[in-house]
């Protein structure tokens, strides 16, 4: 069994937590998840863990927390800058960051992937594909054959096809596709519903106004 942290009190974090819970119900002993605890900032902390009615207690401030060799974190908040942060705070302190995958994953045991990722159920991670740290993944993701995904990328229900190549910090809104053999660079944000069939550098956001308005048709008759 795995003792983990888990940083986050707010909604990312409940989700985690959720999907952990799942998990320990349908895998062998060794392979459950001990949930020691959480770590945030006061501030978060008020807003939101009674909300979420966590089990495990709040352990400390993220800043005071001291890690201890027999357990891991969990990054659990979907803000890309403060994950950052987070992931430089927890290597100056040389905290362990691992990685949940929930069971319902479809992936190769060889899959060559990094540390710290947080993969939601039911998402698909393809043999070829080679993926790197601290990405976190929401439920019926997919990455797919050949494609190569850096480091601390978000993927909100979103997809990229074959031989795509990511770069860091991008966000993929809620829906969202790259078509095959597509660049995207680093520190870019891509819309829910973008469909992405051109190269995007770095530092650009993605999108487009469909309508002005929302109309709505009332049935007659």
């Amino acid at each position: 069994m795995r003792n983990i942290i888990i940083l986050g009190t707010g909604g990312c974090a409940s989700e985690v937590t959720f999907y952990i819970e799942d998990h320990n119900t349908k895998v062998p002993e060794e392979e459950k998840i001990n949930i020691l605890g959480y770590i945030d900032y006061a501030e978060h902390v008020k807003d939101h863990y009674e909300k979420y009615n966590f089990s495990a207690p709040v352990l400390c401030d993220i800043d005071a927390y001291e890690p201890k060799e027999d357990e891991e974190v969990l990054i659990a908040v979907m803000s890309i800058p403060f994950r950052q942060e987070m992931i430089k705070a927890l290597k100056a302190k040389n905290a362990k960051i691992g990685s949940f995958i929930h069971h319902s994953v479809v992936m190769a045991k060889e899959l060559s992937i990094g540390e710290g990722n947080i993969v939601f159920p039911f998402c698909i991670l393809e043999k070829y594909a080679t993926i790197g740290s601290y990405n976190l993944l929401t439920s019926y993701c997919f990455i797919s054959h050949d494609c190569v995904v850096g480091d601390n990328n978000f993927f909100s229900v979103a997809g990229v096809a074959g031989s795509v190549k990511v770069g860091n910090n991008n966000q993929f809104g809620l829906r969202s596709l790259v078509i095959p053999g597509i660049e995207v660079g680093n520190n870019n944000v891509i819309q829910a519903g973008m469909i992405v069939d051109k190269n995007v550098k770095d530092d650009t956001t993605v999108f487009y106004r469909f309508k002005e308005k929302v109309m709505a048709i009332p049935k007659v008759g």
